[in-house]
């Protein structure tokens, strides 16, 4: 019997449960943990989600096991059929893609990424960039955001980079409010904006200002943890919760998709060695 979970396939659980049922959910390069979450959700409590596969843009495919890219025919297996590129932004211009994953190496107060370039004025280090995270990012009706790398260690000048920032160097991914303040309403995207925010120390949602604010707590972390490696004044909700761990079978399921344990390249050393009991009675996904 399976007692325990890793950290890993803790985030992979907190980040399957933003997917509503019914919803068409997109993630596109290089998250095995947003893939699998994916994955995890459509055999399980979102069964009517609608799954575009990143890169392949495979509709509902069912891969036998998680390959190291994801662009790899494998991730198409069982698709019912699959979509150009022009397509997928054809239904986010539409309005039908329920919810996006999207991250950065910045991540603000209100939610927007960062995958562009660090530094201002003066670019000190040019990232990969977006992609269509641009349009994507107004357009998705909901946004999950995710990292593993919220905790920020001191070098060895005492000096933190962090990666939950007060304000990203270049919006790639807009969040709540642009860099000046104004709220994304009056731009009038029809998307929603971020919704959730899952990283190796919290979950976090927005508030109505649209400022990002903790929500819950793994069983191994504290406020401390989270305030001292977060780059703004931290707001939490009234009542914090704990981050419940994946079922048995939520388990299983991860371990059987990814037999090659592709999505501990996420996860930072420090934290592979991190576990949680399972303590549950529900029933395995048919």
């Amino acid at each position: 019997m399976i007692a325990s979970c890793t950290l890993g396939e803790m985030m992979i659980a907190a980040m399957a449960r933003t997917i509503g049922d019914g919803e068409l959910v997109f993630h596109g390069f290089g998250s095995p943990l947003a893939q699998l979450a994916m994955h995890v959700a459509k055999r399980s409590q979102a069964r009517r989600m609608v799954l575009i596969a990143g890169a392949t843009y495979g509709v509902d495919p069912a891969p036998r096991f998680l390959t190291p890219t994801t662009n790899d025919w494998v991730m198409d297996c069982g698709a019912s059929s699959s979509l150009d590129i022009e397509e997928l932004f054809d239904l986010a211009a539409a309005g039908r893609m329920g919810r996006m994953f999207l991250s950065g190496l910045q991540i603000d107060r209100w939610g927007n990424c960062n995958v562009t370039t660090l530094g201002t004025p003066r670019t000190a280090m040019k990232l990969p960039g977006g992609g269509g995270g641009g349009n994507l990012s107004c357009d998705a009706q909901r946004v999950t955001l995710w990292t593993p790398a919220h905790r920020a260690e001191r070098d060895a000048k005492g000096r933190r980079r962090f990666r939950l920032v007060e304000s990203c160097d270049f919006i790639t991914n807009l969040g709540h409010r642009d860099a000046d303040g104004r709220p994304r309403q009056d731009y009038g995207h029809q998307g929603n904006g971020p919704e959730y925010l899952v990283t190796e120390l919290g979950l976090f949602d927005f508030d109505a200002e649209g400022h990002m604010r903790l929500a819950a707590l793994y069983p191994d972390t504290s406020l401390g943890d989270v305030q001292e490696s977060t780059g703004f004044a931290l707001r939490v909700v009234n009542c914090v919760e704990t981050i419940a761990p994946p079922t048995r079978a939520e388990v299983k399921l991860i371990r059987l998709l990814d037999p090659l344990k592709i999505h501990e390249k996420e996860i930072r050393p420090a934290d592979l060695v991190r576990r949680f009991d399972i303590v549950d009675t529900r029933k395995e996904p048919a």
